[in-house]
């Protein structure tokens, strides 16, 4: 007597059994589409590293955003270019630099239909391009740049943003904003902690998108690459001060750490599917060396399925579109 025939296949027969069992799935609600508005500009400027991808100005920056929300993303994050930049990033906390009034803009022409969200960071707006105030040997001085942080939490809160994503990695940041959110009246604006962000070579595009100053890396106070249990030490830290969601970036080189980080925490969790990732794609697609459409959707489905329940990605609006158009059958796999 023979035992009985184990054949998995049973399961993937058919198109209908394979979705019965699907383990996980993309919906346009769990995509966050990081947007760049620039302030100086007459017309939309295109980022050659990172085809189909804008620095807005703010008339087209509403219009773009009021596309994606229709088509259903999550929610936005906003980055700002600014014209001048200065040693302390003066135009990040100022209520008339560009990204605070893009951010009221939106608030005014959106409401609360989606999550608008705002980055916080000082790099955009340095001179230097580091995260933060410098101290006289040229590092990035931690407490100094919690204060500014502080300021420029305040600022985006009043502009109208629903949630802040800090994003330089300095310690002891979460706390230092919320308590200056708090104290300014803004205790239901959240703080989406980038808790695992580091020193990646996959943020290059990104840094032409900014219009970047620097010179240098930010290995200091980014993560390194070669290290996974740091990423633990960071999430709980992050919740210590009060975290409400937290974040994996970049993302599909580092799905090790987005599980391990989904697994401990008791927030939501997202990963940022960052400049680097997106370009690459767009160019072996661009070259024929792959399908674009199902490798973005293969893409966003990794994430998924290693944890996390928020994708930032620059594909957010036209992959939210596919689902609101209803997605051709050879893509109904990430249903």
């Amino acid at each position: 007597m023979t035992g009985p025939a184990i054949r998995p296949r049973r399961l993937r027969s058919t198109a209908a059994i394979r979705t019965l069992v699907r383990e996980h799935t993309l919906r346009p609600h769990d995509l966050v589409l990081p947007m760049f508005v620039r302030e100086g500009i007459e017309d939309p400027r295109p980022i050659s590293s990172m085809p189909g991808v804008l620095q807005h100005t703010e008339a087209s920056l509403v219009t773009a955003a009021r596309e994606a929300v229709a088509n259903g993303v999550g929610g936005l994050m906003l980055f700002g270019v600014p014209e001048r930049k200065d040693a302390v990033g003066s135009g990040a906390t100022d209520p008339d630099g560009v990204l605070n009034r893009a951010l009221a803009r939106l608030r005014e022409a959106l409401g609360d239909d989606t999550v608008l969200m705002a980055d916080l960071c000082l790099d955009e707006f340095t001179d230097h391009g580091h995260c933060g105030v410098l101290d006289a040997r040229g590092r990035v001085d931690n407490d100094a740049t919690l204060e500014r942080y502080r300021e420029m939490a305040v600022a985006q809160a009043r502009a109208g943003a629903h949630l802040l994503g800090p994003s330089g990695m300095m310690d002891g940041q979460v706390t230092a904003i919320r308590d200056a959110l708090d104290g300014d009246g803004h205790q239901d604006v959240a703080i989406y902690a980038y808790t695992a962000k580091y020193a990646s070579a996959f943020f290059g595009p990104f840094r032409e998108a900014v219009d970047s100053s620097l010179t240098g890396d930010r290995r200091t106070y980014q993560q390194d690459p070669a290290n996974r249990r740091e990423a633990l030490r960071e999430l709980e830290l992050d919740l210590a001060e009060g975290a409400d969601l937290v974040m994996v970036k970049p993302g599909m080189p580092y799905l090790d750490v987005l599980a391990d980080v989904a697994a401990a925490s008791p927030v939501p969790v997202g990963a940022y599917q960052v400049s680097g990732e997106y370009a690459m794609v767009e160019a072996a697609a661009a070259n024929g060396w792959l399908d674009r459409e199902r490798v973005i959707l293969e893409s966003l489905l990794s994430l998924r399925r290693a944890g996390a329940d928020t994708v930032l990605t620059y594909w957010a609006s036209e992959v939210a579109g596919w689902f609101r158009d209803g997605l051709p059958d050879h893509l109904h796999e990430y249903l």
